[in-house]
């Protein structure tokens, strides 16, 4: 016979995402709601190994949904790719009572939550939170589109520099493995350029394509880069060496990680935050919240991250014919 779920765990992995608070409070405030206790392991999984926790109540969440980071902290955990880090995590869940973990991050969160379930046998409830946007089952991520919104803001502000001075701004947009970010921003901005991971680029067709804008009368162009396309401070210096023209390399970084969420990320969090209890609460073991066609569902915990979420190449096809 299945014991009552009466106390959960929160916690926010591996690298922060606008939302990700209001997904804490949602996950706290439905908690209660039920009956529940909520203990916060605080700094990621390094919290969870250390025991680093603190009780989670109604109050404690009051006033963050509009904030972005994460009032738990979160920190990159090496330790919770070892057995050994994996069985004290184990061991920290069962000292405090846990009867479902709701982790909130991405791919790696997740990978590393599997793993907790199968030593502690403590259900898992994941919660897709990176601006990244690379997790399977899910449409969108939260923070995705505040990330969209704030790297979108900055190019808009670059692309008047770029048409008053005619010049050529190689914008580096982040996107490590993925370029869910660079193509949804590029396609908003208006990009000339995107150049993706994904897809595979030739220099001189790039080149190409800046001189045959000016030819066709523009005078300046946007190239959005996600980070892990390239060196995006030789696609630079190449196009500036082989064109011409005046060149100039902007790299967003940080601020596409942090700032206020908007209402579609907040609005996420909130509906991930309460369904993740709703899983908890109905018995289930292994699962990750999603949204797919505008509808909340969830999908196995192990699939999210095993299987590789694919980009849309269509929106990719329109964003090159629309620069033309």
């Amino acid at each position: 016979m299945e014991m009552p779920v009466k106390r959960i765990g929160v916690v926010t992995a591996g690298g922060d995402a606008p939302g990700m608070n209001a997904a804490i409070r949602s996950v706290v405030r439905s908690a209660i709601h039920n009956g529940l206790e909520v203990i916060g392991f605080e700094r990621g999984y390094a919290g969870l190994i250390e025991g680093q926790s603190r009780p989670l109540g109604a109050r404690s969440v009051s006033g963050i949904i509009n904030l972005g980071g994460t009032i738990l902290k979160t920190v990159r955990c090496k330790e919770m790719k070892t057995p050994e880090g994996i069985e004290k995590a184990a061991e920290n869940l069962k000292k405090h009572g846990i009867d479902g973990l709701v982790t909130i991050g991405g791919d790696g969160t997740f990978t590393g939550a599997s793993k907790l379930y199968q030593v502690s046998g403590v259900p898992m409830i994941g919660i897709p939170a990176t601006i990244d946007n690379d997790v399977m089952g899910t449409d969108t991520t939260i923070g995705f589109d505040t990330a969209v919104n704030t790297a979108l803001s900055a190019i808009d502000k670059i692309r008047d520099t770029a048409t008053s001075h005619e010049r050529i701004f190689v914008v580096e947009v982040m996107g490590r493995k993925r370029g869910f970010l660079a193509l949804e921003v590029g396609l908003a901005g208006g990009a000339e350029i995107i150049l993706l991971p994904e897809v595979k680029f030739d220099m001189e067709k790039v080149c190409e394509k800046v001189r045959s804008a000016r030819e066709a009368g523009k005078t300046s162009e946007i190239i959005v880069m996600a980070e892990g396309a390239g060196d995006s401070r030789e696609v630079a210096k190449r196009i500036a060496e082989e064109t011409g023209y005046q060149v100039r390399l902007t790299v967003l970084g940080y601020i596409q990680r942090g700032g206020i969420p908007t209402a579609k990320s907040r609005i996420l969090a909130s509906q991930f935050g309460y369904h993740a209890v709703e899983l908890l609460l109905s018995g289930e073991k292994k699962r990750m919240v999603g949204i797919q066609n505008g509808k909340i569902h969830s999908v196995d915990l192990d699939y999210s991250w095993k299987v590789r979420k694919e980009l849309d190449l269509e929106k990719y096809q329109l964003a090159r014919i629309l620069s033309e």
